[in-house]
């Protein structure tokens, strides 16, 4: 009798504890590395953040999680689930239907503690190298390192689950910022607006983490000057704030602390906060160039997920982003999992590489720079159905959907307070109604 697959699976966030539950289903033999001592990935907060705010000095002590003490789930907690493992209102627990940080994470120990997975993970042990055995794609070697020792194992398959929410991507530099003296920190390095009181504030970004924290930040600071490349940003100063303003990205700045907007106006500021994404960033990983990172772009990944020349031994867990998270995770799970215990067969690696390929110059058709490559273009709920037919299940309710497309209008609305003026009567009766045995006539 064989020995079942042995499988190295690499964080003990939402993809590796996801990835863990999924293999152990399929009868594998499973080992979760987590540098960390606790479960969570970046869903434990921490108030220490990296030595070099920016992040830009390769050498700064790196901590993991980007939380900021005030954040809360942008999706409503029907949708922070796993497929078939919901995220229930807890006792005594945060009640709100778009809960803070510390429900997610007591939802991630509750999973990891029901399905037995904290006795898989190796905690305090850092993943430092995986490289191939000989060339051969079935065969891999992992070395890791705890406080006391190096240890190097060998398994048939890796699963990367280490997130992508601890390396700064910064803007190409701003004409200036060499003398300019004023501060400079990333949204990582974020974690409470006090050391900004009574502060000018510049904002470079305008997604859910500039949004979130120019208002955070507006609690304490003089003003808050949000600057971005969007060509419908309106220039104007936001209604029902007093002290946000929006502008243009911004054009230059000086070594007397003025900084410049493209729509012409200026001030003097003291801060410059950069919400402007993350890299994604394994340097562990040695595949002598079958995998690599340009401009943000893992690839060649078959639907975000498999090097077609390094299937189906080698898989990338939670690469996608703008999407439902919690679901499209679990499902990447599912497919992976049932593809290495071989009730899921792949297309060939020939196969692969065409839809790669046609994806990339789909992107290149539709005006899409290479640094979104892993953004899903509004076809998040598109690609959880593929997962799911590619893994056998049936497709995302209909209600899911419908409510994952209004919560996205309303992050992309830029709606303050949208969090709680969610409509939580008529979701409940819509999400209710679906639960109920449906006549067939």
């Amino acid at each position: 009798m064989s020995h079942p697959l042995r499988v190295a699976v690499i964080g003990a966030g939402v993809a590796g504890l996801a990835a863990a539950n999924e293999l152990c289903r399929e009868g594998l033999d499973v080992v979760v590395f987590e540098k960390s001592d606790h479960l969570g990935g970046t869903w434990r907060y921490c108030p220490e953040t990296d030595s070099d705010p920016v992040g830009s000095d390769p050498n700064r002590e790196v901590v993991h999680t980007s939380l900021y003490r005030s954040l809360r789930t942008n999706l409503p907690r029907q949708l922070m689930g796993f497929v078939d493992y919901p995220f229930p209102t807890r006792e005594d627990g945060d009640p709100r239907t778009f809960p803070g940080h510390e429900e997610v994470l007591c939802f991630l120990n509750r999973f990891a503690d029901e399905f037995g997975l904290r006795a898989l993970t190796r905690f305090g042990s850092e993943v430092v190298r995986v490289e191939r055995v000989g060339g051969r794609s079935d065969s891999w070697v992992v070395e890791s390192r705890t406080r006391d020792s190096l240890s190097r194992e060998i398994f048939e398959a890796v699963v990367v689950c280490s997130g992508h929410f601890t390396e700064p991507r910064l803007p190409t530099t701003i004409p200036g910022i060499e003398k300019w003296p004023g501060y400079q920190i990333h949204s990582h390095n974020y974690r409470v607006p006090e050391p900004f009181r009574g502060q000018v504030v510049v904002v470079i970004g305008f997604a859910s983490s500039a949004f979130d924290i120019s208002r955070d930040i507006a609690k304490v600071a003089k003003e808050v000057h949000i600057a971005t490349r969007s060509p419908d940003v309106k220039v104007m100063k936001l209604a029902n704030h007093d002290n946000i303003w929006q502008h243009k990205m911004v054009k230059c700045v000086s070594e007397d602390g003025m900084v410049a907007f493209d729509d012409g106006s200026s001030v003097y500021a003291d801060v410059i906060f950069y919400c402007t994404g993350f890299k994604y960033h394994y340097p562990f990983l040695e595949t002598n160039g079958i995998v690599t990172i340009e401009d943000n772009r893992i690839g060649p990944l078959y639907k975000h997920v498999f090097p077609p020349a390094l299937a189906p031994w080698l898989s990338f867990i939670g690469i996608p982003e703008k999407d439902v998270i919690f679901q499209m995770t679990d499902l990447q799970c599912k497919w992976v999992a049932r593809v290495l215990s071989g009730k899921v067969l792949l297309p060939t690696e020939k196969e692969m590489m065409a839809y790669v390929e046609d994806y990339y110059q789909q992107m290149e058709k539709d005006g899409f720079p290479k640094h979104i490559t892993h953004h899903l273009h509004f076809k998040e709920i598109g690609y959880c159905n593929w997962l799911a037919a590619a893994a056998g299940l049936p497709p995302v309710e209909d209600w899911k959907e419908e409510m994952y497309v209004e919560s996205i209008k309303k992050v992309f609305g830029m709606q303050d307070n949208y969090r709680d003026q969610w409509d939580d009567a008529h979701w409940n009766a819509i999400v209710t109604d679906a639960s109920l045995p449906q006549n067939v006539t």
